[in-house]
């Protein structure tokens, strides 16, 4: 691999020449710009905009354009004269542990190569040193231009660098966050972590760019004189709509990915383990009111049926008056 950058770590008063290499590469299909028209090429050329002639690369320099307009030229040489002590070393400034550095600083990677037979030693040191102690050295180096700061790890027997963010240019997320008050229940938790349990871990070796494959292939397919490829299916494509129920979308997720696992796709344990004792008191309420209300009526029937046999009972005892004869008058 081709070295992008020459110099040393800074390792106490231990030197390491070593040369920078890009530990990444870019894979995504990249496209020209055309004229519609009749597909020739757009271009873009620099022009300078006093003379409005084109201007070669080797007649382009630099200027800092002052608050006014005013254009001050800076030179390579300038730049490289500069009191910095990271011109041309990675200087270790500190080693902490990897989890105290934010992952929203990670930047560019590198890798790191002895450079030369000496530098074999001193960087085998250090690099066994950052295995035994289970920490990242923290670095500044100076590199296009501008002085960066970088993290130091090992990869197998690798030496890596992340370049990293200044702390100052990372933005506090202020209105980034809901601003509506919203009370995630317990059994909501318990399906997002069925969820998590059930996708698992995965072998990052495995996953693909699916869209670049895409155009690979509807560019192909173009080449050989089709018409590209047949679009999707109505409704293979995941919905980018609002979830109206989040219950039945967890539950709906855990049993896919379980179905894909070849796993049984039972989630009734996770979503009746909290709401059984609510269900349980909602049938014991109407039943005690059913009790009542068949109390109540077997009391009136009993009532009535009392009130029934007192009337025959009385009537039973209760002589019949026979009518009197009228007295006749003499």
């Amino acid at each position: 691999m081709r070295s992008i950058w020459n110099g040393a770590i800074s390792f106490g008063l231990v030197s390491i020449p070593i040369k920078l290499v890009n530990a990444t590469e870019s894979r995504s299909v990249s496209f020209r710009q055309v004229h519609v028209e009749d597909g020739g090429r757009i271009r873009y050329r620099k022009v300078c905009e006093l003379d409005g002639e084109e201007v070669a690369p080797a007649e382009i320099g630099k200027a800092y354009e002052d608050a006014d307009g005013t254009m001050i030229p800076i030179t390579d040489e300038d730049l490289a004269t500069l009191p910095l002590p990271t011109a041309k070393t990675i200087e270790i400034v500190a080693f902490v542990p990897a989890g105290e550095i934010d992952p929203l600083q990670m930047d560019a990677a590198y890798y790191l190569s002895a450079n030369g037979v000496p530098a074999a030693k001193p960087y085998t040191l250090l690099r066994e040193a950052l295995k035994r102690s289970d920490r990242v050295a923290v670095a500044k180096y100076a590199l296009r231009g501008r002085e960066r700061l970088g993290m130091l790890r090992v990869v197998d027997d690798v030496i890596a660098m992340h370049g990293l963010l200044w702390p100052d240019e990372i933005r506090a997320p202020e209105g980034v966050a809901p601003e509506t008050s919203v009370t995630v229940r317990d059994v909501e938790l318990d399906l997002a972590d069925a969820l998590m349990a059930t996708l698992g871990e995965v072998d990052i070796d495995t996953l693909h760019d699916d869209y670049r494959e895409a155009v690979e292939e509807m560019i192909a397919a173009k080449a050989a004189g089709g018409e590209g490829v047949a679009p999707p299916e109505p409704g293979e494509e995941g919905g980018g709509g609002q979830v109206i129920d989040l219950m039945a979308a967890l539950e709906k997720s855990v049993r896919e990915a379980k179905e894909t696992r070849g796993e049984t796709a039972e989630v009734t344990d996770i979503t009746s383990r909290r709401p059984a004792k609510k269900t349980a008191a909602k049938k014991a309420a109407p039943a005690k009111k059913t009790t009542t209300k068949k109390t109540t009526a077997a009391k009136t029937a009993a009532t009535k049926k009392t009130a029934a046999a007192k009337k025959t009972t009385a009537a039973k005892k209760t002589p019949t008056k026979k009518a009197t004869p009228k007295k006749r008058t003499a």
